[in-house]
């Protein structure tokens, strides 16, 4: 951040020599008082205007400074940060200072690497044998076989980051020590956690053994590691908190042909026939958002399955809601999966969508 930081007294011959030395497409600082407090931004062509208005090289650097900036507060959280975030993304804006009470920078947001600020921990789900994809998971787990050079849960890891969540755990139990050596260092910039499942515990039961904070009225992201997928997090997140949910389910759209002639029945009468009939629903995609509240009823060590706690939910009246994925999204669950991931990846360099900067788009 220190490299975007330039007093108010410095001249703007000195601020010119600071933007050569920034690299990247977001070249811009950002004026402070003494105190250290935001007065303003300041780019080439507002240095080029106010020489042209008559100002010196010599002239302080805020005779050229723009004042009317954008930033996020102290008073700026959850889903009214985000918005504000996917705003300033809408207009253009890449650099973005987050201020404390004081109007002092303690952070720079760069919106071209992290595209948004999810409050948001997130776990993934990574102890299963991966049995129908064998003999590719004999020696080695389904998370880390490779698709394109890169393992498939490093795809989601990428994406996670890029929506600004780095408190994020790996639930591991199937060669479990691969999948934490894995992990030994860094992914994308974070430092993934892993925690190991003694025994099965489920599809969320593995939950547990993160820390669920007493009384917390936070919300967990928690996802299949094996699944690739252009969901677009900030969506499902800001969908989960508008609808004031427990529990918020990603979802794909399927559809189901009969292929026989379909009888329409009132009672003992034929009412009418219908020929190779479709219907369309929604199936889960292995991708939820939880309220902390929600995660905080599972007991400890004891095997539990989502659609359980789901169901459990719905029974005592909380609130849960679903998410359609616009994008794409593959269950790498057997080796037909495997191929075709492996051919999309032929023609793609990244996974397409908003979650992998720079993707070409399927």
């Amino acid at each position: 951040m220190k490299q975007n930081l330039i007093g108010a007294e410095a001249s703007l011959l000195e601020a010119l020599g600071r933007l050569n030395a920034l690299s990247g497409s977001a070249i811009t600082l950002f004026v402070t008082d003494v105190s250290g407090r935001l007065l303003g931004t300041l780019t080439d062509g507002d240095i080029r205007r106010a020489l042209l208005g008559g100002a010196s090289l010599d002239s302080a650097v805020t005779e050229a400074m723009h004042t009317a900036f954008r930033a996020i507060g102290p008073d700026d959280s959850g889903a009214a940060a985000v918005e504000r975030l996917r705003d300033f993304r809408s207009r253009g804006i890449r650099l973005v200072p987050r201020l404390d009470a004081d109007g002092r920078p303690v952070e720079i947001i760069d919106l071209g690497r992290t595209h948004t600020r999810l409050p948001l921990r997130a776990i993934l789900m990574a102890g299963g044998k991966g049995e129908r994809l064998r003999p590719l998971t004999l020696t080695r787990p389904k998370p880390l076989l490779e698709i394109d050079g890169k393992a498939i849960i490093d795809y989601n890891i990428e994406a996670l980051a890029a929506c600004g969540i780095t408190d994020i755990t790996a639930c591991v139990r199937y060669m479990a020590e691969q999948i934490e050596e894995h992990f030994a260092g860094p992914v994308a910039g974070v430092d993934v956690k892993c925690v190991r499942e003694e025994q099965p515990l489920g599809t969320i039961g593995a939950a547990t053994l993160c820390g669920i904070p007493d009384g917390s009225d936070g919300h967990t992201l928690v996802m299949n590691s094996d699944l690739l997928t252009t969901i677009s997090f900030e969506e499902m997140y800001l969908k989960h908190i508008d609808t004031g949910a427990d529990a918020t389910i990603a979802v794909v759209p399927y559809q189901v042909t009969v292929p026989f002639a379909i009888l329409d029945l009132d009672g003992e009468r034929v009412s009418g026939i219908t020929e190779k009939p479709s219907y369309s629903h929604y199936a889960n995609a292995g991708i939820y958002i939880f309220s902390d509240r929600l995660l905080g009823r599972l007991r400890p060590g004891e095997r539990a399955d989502a659609p359980d706690l789901l169901a459990d939910a719905i029974a005592d009246g909380m609130r849960v809601s679903y998410y359609v994925i616009r994008g794409s999204w593959i269950d790498v669950g057997s080796p037909a999966d495997f191929s075709q991931a492996r051919e999309l990846m032929r023609h793609h360099r990244n996974f397409a969508g908003v979650n992998y900067p720079g993707a070409t788009p399927l």
